[in-house]
Protein backbone atom coordinates (compact mmCIF):
# COMPACT_ATOMS: atom_id res chain seq x y z
CA UNK A 1 0.00 0.00 0.00
CA UNK A 2 1.39 3.39 -0.97
CA UNK A 3 1.04 6.23 1.53
CA UNK A 4 0.23 9.65 0.17
CA UNK A 5 1.56 12.64 2.03
CA UNK A 6 -1.18 15.14 2.83
CA UNK A 7 1.25 18.04 3.11
CA UNK A 8 3.99 18.40 0.59
CA UNK A 9 7.40 18.86 2.18
CA UNK A 10 8.88 21.98 0.63
CA UNK A 11 12.26 21.69 2.39
CA UNK A 12 14.21 20.64 -0.69
CA UNK A 13 12.48 23.17 -2.91
CA UNK A 14 13.09 25.97 -0.39
CA UNK A 15 16.77 25.01 -0.08
CA UNK A 16 17.23 25.04 -3.87
CA UNK A 17 15.39 28.35 -4.23
CA UNK A 18 17.50 29.81 -1.41
CA UNK A 19 20.62 28.96 -3.42
CA UNK A 20 19.27 30.93 -6.38
CA UNK A 21 17.84 28.04 -8.41
CA UNK A 22 15.42 29.86 -10.74
CA UNK A 23 13.37 26.76 -11.47
CA UNK A 24 12.79 26.15 -7.75
CA UNK A 25 11.91 29.82 -7.27
CA UNK A 26 9.44 29.63 -10.15
CA UNK A 27 7.84 26.52 -8.65
CA UNK A 28 7.47 28.19 -5.24
CA UNK A 29 6.02 31.26 -6.92
CA UNK A 30 3.49 29.16 -8.85
CA UNK A 31 2.53 27.26 -5.70
CA UNK A 32 1.98 30.26 -3.48
CA UNK A 33 1.21 33.25 -5.73
CA UNK A 34 -2.57 32.69 -6.03
CA UNK A 35 -3.04 32.70 -2.25
CA UNK A 36 -0.61 35.56 -1.75
CA UNK A 37 -2.32 37.69 -4.37
CA UNK A 38 -5.52 37.13 -2.44
CA UNK A 39 -3.77 38.27 0.76
CA UNK A 40 -2.51 41.45 -0.92
CA UNK A 41 -5.91 42.06 -2.46
CA UNK A 42 -7.51 42.11 0.99
CA UNK A 43 -5.51 45.23 1.79
CA UNK A 44 -5.11 46.89 -1.60
CA UNK A 45 -8.28 47.70 -3.54
CA UNK A 46 -6.76 47.91 -7.00
CA UNK A 47 -6.02 44.50 -8.54
CA UNK A 48 -3.01 45.76 -10.54
CA UNK A 49 -1.46 47.40 -7.48
CA UNK A 50 -2.15 44.27 -5.41
CA UNK A 51 -0.31 42.23 -8.04
CA UNK A 52 2.65 44.63 -7.92
CA UNK A 53 2.69 44.36 -4.12
CA UNK A 54 2.68 40.56 -4.38
CA UNK A 55 5.57 40.60 -6.87
CA UNK A 56 7.57 42.92 -4.61
CA UNK A 57 6.75 40.58 -1.74
CA UNK A 58 8.07 37.58 -3.65
CA UNK A 59 11.23 39.47 -4.48
CA UNK A 60 11.71 39.85 -0.71
CA UNK A 61 10.81 36.19 -0.16
CA UNK A 62 13.59 35.10 -2.49
CA UNK A 63 16.02 37.72 -1.20
CA UNK A 64 15.55 36.64 2.42
CA UNK A 65 14.83 32.96 1.86
CA UNK A 66 18.08 31.99 3.57
CA UNK A 67 16.77 33.60 6.77
CA UNK A 68 13.78 31.23 6.86
CA UNK A 69 14.68 28.82 9.64
CA UNK A 70 12.11 26.15 8.83
CA UNK A 71 10.27 26.92 12.05
CA UNK A 72 6.56 27.27 11.61
CA UNK A 73 4.67 27.33 8.37
CA UNK A 74 6.51 28.43 5.24
CA UNK A 75 3.22 29.72 3.88
CA UNK A 76 2.74 31.73 7.07
CA UNK A 77 6.23 33.20 6.66
CA UNK A 78 5.42 34.28 3.10
CA UNK A 79 2.01 35.58 4.19
CA UNK A 80 3.59 37.83 6.80
CA UNK A 81 5.89 39.31 4.14
CA UNK A 82 2.85 39.97 1.91
CA UNK A 83 0.95 41.65 4.75
CA UNK A 84 3.94 43.86 5.51
CA UNK A 85 4.35 44.76 1.84
CA UNK A 86 0.65 45.61 1.58
CA UNK A 87 0.88 47.91 4.58
CA UNK A 88 4.04 49.50 3.14
CA UNK A 89 2.14 50.17 -0.10
CA UNK A 90 -0.77 51.76 1.78
CA UNK A 91 1.67 53.99 3.67
CA UNK A 92 3.45 54.89 0.42
CA UNK A 93 0.12 55.84 -1.14
CA UNK A 94 -0.69 57.81 2.04
CA UNK A 95 -3.92 55.88 2.46
CA UNK A 96 -3.53 54.92 6.11
CA UNK A 97 -5.12 57.49 8.39
CA UNK A 98 -5.84 56.78 12.02
CA UNK A 99 -7.48 59.07 14.50
CA UNK A 100 -6.15 58.20 17.93
CA UNK A 101 -9.27 57.77 19.94
CA UNK A 102 -9.08 57.15 23.63
CA UNK A 103 -12.80 56.82 24.06
CA UNK A 104 -14.01 53.51 22.72
CA UNK A 105 -17.41 52.12 23.35
CA UNK A 106 -17.15 49.34 25.92
CA UNK A 107 -19.25 47.14 23.72
CA UNK A 108 -16.67 46.22 21.10
CA UNK A 109 -17.25 42.58 21.95
CA UNK A 110 -21.01 43.12 21.91
CA UNK A 111 -21.37 44.15 18.29
CA UNK A 112 -24.18 42.03 16.98
CA UNK A 113 -23.47 39.88 14.00
CA UNK A 114 -26.05 39.40 11.35
CA UNK A 115 -26.28 36.06 9.68
CA UNK A 116 -26.16 36.58 5.99
CA UNK A 117 -25.72 34.60 2.81
CA UNK A 118 -23.30 36.81 0.94
CA UNK A 119 -20.75 35.58 -1.53
CA UNK A 120 -17.08 36.18 -0.80
CA UNK A 121 -16.91 38.69 -3.66
CA UNK A 122 -19.78 40.72 -2.19
CA UNK A 123 -18.14 40.74 1.23
CA UNK A 124 -14.82 41.83 -0.27
CA UNK A 125 -16.57 44.68 -2.07
CA UNK A 126 -18.10 45.80 1.23
CA UNK A 127 -14.71 45.62 2.95
CA UNK A 128 -13.16 47.58 0.06
CA UNK A 129 -15.53 50.49 0.71
CA UNK A 130 -14.19 50.93 4.23
CA UNK A 131 -11.70 53.74 4.84
CA UNK A 132 -8.21 52.24 4.55
CA UNK A 133 -7.48 52.58 8.28
CA UNK A 134 -10.65 50.69 9.23
CA UNK A 135 -10.08 48.13 6.50
CA UNK A 136 -6.46 47.41 7.40
CA UNK A 137 -7.19 46.90 11.10
CA UNK A 138 -10.27 44.81 10.29
CA UNK A 139 -8.37 42.50 7.92
CA UNK A 140 -5.40 42.16 10.28
CA UNK A 141 -7.69 41.30 13.19
CA UNK A 142 -10.61 39.40 11.66
CA UNK A 143 -8.89 37.68 8.73
CA UNK A 144 -5.22 37.35 9.69
CA UNK A 145 -5.84 36.80 13.41
CA UNK A 146 -3.46 39.44 14.75
CA UNK A 147 -3.95 40.74 18.31
CA UNK A 148 -4.48 44.43 18.93
CA UNK A 149 -1.01 44.71 20.47
CA UNK A 150 0.51 43.23 17.29
CA UNK A 151 -1.58 45.49 15.05
CA UNK A 152 -0.56 48.53 17.09
CA UNK A 153 3.11 47.66 16.71
CA UNK A 154 2.82 46.83 13.01
CA UNK A 155 0.90 50.00 12.13
CA UNK A 156 2.64 52.22 14.68
CA UNK A 157 -0.61 53.19 16.40
CA UNK A 158 -1.93 52.72 19.93
CA UNK A 159 -3.89 49.63 20.94
CA UNK A 160 -6.90 51.82 21.68
CA UNK A 161 -6.75 53.20 18.13
CA UNK A 162 -6.64 49.64 16.79
CA UNK A 163 -9.67 48.69 18.88
CA UNK A 164 -11.51 51.82 17.84
CA UNK A 165 -10.81 51.26 14.13
CA UNK A 166 -12.02 47.66 14.42
CA UNK A 167 -15.18 48.69 16.26
CA UNK A 168 -15.99 51.31 13.62
CA UNK A 169 -15.22 48.94 10.75
CA UNK A 170 -17.56 46.33 12.20
CA UNK A 171 -20.25 48.94 12.75
CA UNK A 172 -20.02 50.17 9.15
CA UNK A 173 -19.99 46.61 7.77
CA UNK A 174 -22.96 45.68 9.93
CA UNK A 175 -24.90 48.65 8.54
CA UNK A 176 -24.01 47.61 4.98
CA UNK A 177 -25.12 44.03 5.62
CA UNK A 178 -28.38 45.21 7.16
CA UNK A 179 -29.02 47.52 4.22
CA UNK A 180 -28.26 44.75 1.72
CA UNK A 181 -30.46 42.26 3.58
CA UNK A 182 -33.29 44.78 3.61
CA UNK A 183 -32.93 45.20 -0.16
CA UNK A 184 -32.77 41.46 -0.72
CA UNK A 185 -35.80 40.72 1.42
CA UNK A 186 -37.83 43.76 0.47
CA UNK A 187 -38.15 45.31 3.93
CA UNK A 188 -36.96 48.71 2.71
Amino acid sequence: MKLISLHKNYTSLIAKAGKGNRKAQQELFELFSPKMLSVCRQYVKNNDVAEEVMLTGFLKVFTYLKSYKGEGSFEGWIRRIMVNESITQLRKDKKLFFKDETEIENSIAHVTYIESKFEVEEIQKMIDTLPDGYKTVFVLYAVEGYKHSEIAELLQISESTSKSQLFKARKVLQAMVTKQNNRNYGTH
